[in-house]
């Protein structure tokens, strides 16, 4: 059982997971739209709606997808905003702990993010919780699309951790997506940017607290 639990690994999502940046991510979209003359929207509206590759989600509001022109004004003013308000926002309560705890324990584990590698670094850095991670990777390339081939480059890159003893932790339906897509299995997390609803029918489990995500991961792994 000791071995067993050893190979257990967790890959974790990054905002809206341990980084509880809800008000900047609402903000951010919110001054994209003002760039159309669109309606601002309220955090609840966001989360029943939100959906990836993220000009999908524009189209929910807009009742069409973006022009490129668009997506690049909204998708520069979205970056540009976040980047100012981000600075507000603290990790998701218990989340130091956590990592301790499983670090502690003698598991594993890594974090792969959407959000841009060159910042998310330095970020993850500033909160004293690199340590944990055996490795941490941000998103390179074009933004708004899906995490799947992220996985499968982040868990090969790992070396030695099998897809199938892994467990994705992350508040979007696009991480279940691309944990199945890698071959490993997910749990999400509901304090992010999904509501219950929207990521319940994904098949994976749904929790309320990252305490409860972990729990469930190292069931799910062992």
């Amino acid at each position: 059982m000791g071995k067993q639990q050893e190979a257990v690994h967790i890959v974790w999502d990054w905002n809206g997971t341990l980084f509880h940046d809800n008000e900047a991510i609402i903000g951010a979209t919110n001054a994209a739209f003002v760039e159309l003359g669109l309606e601002p929207i309220t955090l609840e509206r966001y989360r029943a709606l939100y959906c990836v590759p993220v000009p999908k989600f524009y189209e929910r509001l807009m009742g069409r997808l973006p022009t490129d022109e668009e997506w690049e004004v909204m998708d520069e003013v979205f970056h540009r905003y976040y980047a100012e308000h981000r600075a507000r926002c603290e990790l998701t309560q218990g989340a130091v702990e956590l990592l301790a705890g499983w670090r502690s324990a003698g598991h594993s584990q890594s974090l792969l993010s959407m959000y841009v590698h060159e910042e998310l670094v330095p970020l993850v850095r500033g909160f004293g919780i690199e340590p944990h991670f055996v490795r941490v990777d941000g998103r390179t390339g074009p933004s708004g699309g899906s995490k799947a081939e992220h996985m499968v480059r982040h868990l090969a890159a790992l070396g030695g951790v099998e897809p199938a003893r892994t467990v994705v932790i992350g508040d979007a339906a696009d991480d279940a997506v691309a944990a199945m897509h890698a071959g490993a299995r997910a749990v999400l997390y509901t304090g992010g940017s999904h509501s219950r609803a929207s990521l319940e029918g994904v098949g994976a489990p749904v929790v309320d607290t990252l305490a409860e995500a972990v729990e469930v991961a190292g069931r799910m792994a062992a």
